[in-house]
């Protein structure tokens, strides 16, 4: 009842003097295995047992969970921080050009910090998914192929289908999993990763939006730069262009020791803000990629492991139908397209 799998970690020895007796803990069925054979599939129900297989020490998992929920405080605070101290700052200079200006700022600000703390909250709080409950242990309940592919959990002590990887910070298995974030102190999966992938773009959008504006407002109430060109004269080439430059640079540094405590905070909102930025639009660019290659991070990670024997079929998995049906565009386009083709039918005729 037993078949060997075609990976090189299943194969059996053909030099096995002796078989034993085990156990398949998908159906309960017992095989003959050769004494070399650590991994093997079971031909009935298709679930795979690894002997070699060995639990590793939960001893950091204290520390795991302690470390995100610091992380997730921190980041809790900072962006309350920044949307708070950036109304604070930013808004007597806006409100002071006009009020239709500060009116339209202020919803801007109102839309930008709900979608960034909402999908926040969604990624956060949100169980990231687990697989679904199955039977299992036995022959009876047990059908033909109900566990292909399918390896025992160890320390959920169930079984963990082909799409799920336990992750020993959250303490489960999770379903599509793509990484643990510890920003967000869980991890990202099948249920979680739209709102993962929302909540970065509503991150970047916004600290662009706080850099934009934080230079705005600087240049309103920016002390005026006082620097002499005086030293400048009987220098030529070269240098003139690094003398200037260094002397409006020691202008700007003096200036900034005559800031209000408002334009302090603005140097560090667009200090702040345009770093995250830049690490966000990297972190965004390399998630789209992958859900456009249909893979996760984990996936990928254990694809580059392997040998590349599939190289036409991972290409045929690049697509952009992907990124379409994971953000659940698919039914909204193909409707639209319906509508516009009916309406078009009936203009012609």
């Amino acid at each position: 009842m037993a078949s060997s799998s075609s990976s090189p970690e299943e194969q059996y020895g053909n030099e096995a003097t002796d078989n034993y007796e085990t156990t398949c803990w998908g159906c309960g069925l017992r095989v003959m295995l050769p004494s070399c054979a650590s991994v093997f599939k079971c031909g009935w129900c298709g679930a795979i047992t690894d002997h070699n297989k060995k639990k590793h020490d939960e001893k950091c998992f204290g520390w795991r969970v302690l470390r995100d929920r610091c992380f997730l405080s921190v980041v809790m605070v900072f962006m309350f921080f920044v949307i708070l101290g950036g109304v604070w700052a930013i808004y007597p200079v806006v409100f002071s050009v006009s009020l239709l200006w500060g009116i339209f700022h202020s919803i801007i600000t109102t839309i930008l910090s709900i979608a960034t703390i909402s999908f926040f909250s969604l990624a956060a709080f949100r169980c990231a998914g687990t697989p679904p409950n199955i039977l299992w242990g036995s022959y009876p309940t047990v059908g033909k192929g109900d566990l292909d592919n399918y390896r025992f959990c160890h320390y959920c002590l169930k079984p963990k289908s082909p799409r799920a990887h336990h992750c020993r910070s959250c303490g489960k298995c999770i379903l599509d999993m793509d990484h643990h974030c510890p920003f967000i102190g869980n991890c990202v999966g099948a249920a979680n990763h739209y709102s993962f992938i929302c909540f970065i773009i509503s991150a970047v959008l916004s600290t662009n939006y706080v850099s934009i504006m934080a230079v705005y407002s600087s240049w309103h109430m920016w002390p005026p730069l006082s620097h002499t060109l005086g030293r400048l004269k009987g220098i030529t080439g070269r240098d003139v262009a690094w003398r200037i430059m260094n002397e409006i640079f020691i202008a700007f540094l003096r200036s900034a020791l005559f800031l209000s405590s408002r334009g302090l905070l603005l140097l560090y909102l667009f200090i702040a803000s345009f770093s995250l930025q830049i690490g966000l639009s990297v972190l965004l660019w390399q998630q789209l990629s992958l859900i456009y290659e249909g893979k996760t991070y984990l996936s990928n990670l254990s694809s580059q492991e392997d040998n590349e024997e599939e190289e036409e079929e991972e290409e045929e998995k690049k697509d952009c139908q992907n990124l379409v049906r994971f953000f659940g565009l698919q039914y909204s386009v193909s409707r639209f397209l319906s509508i516009f083709h009916v309406t078009r039918k009936r203009h012609d005729t």
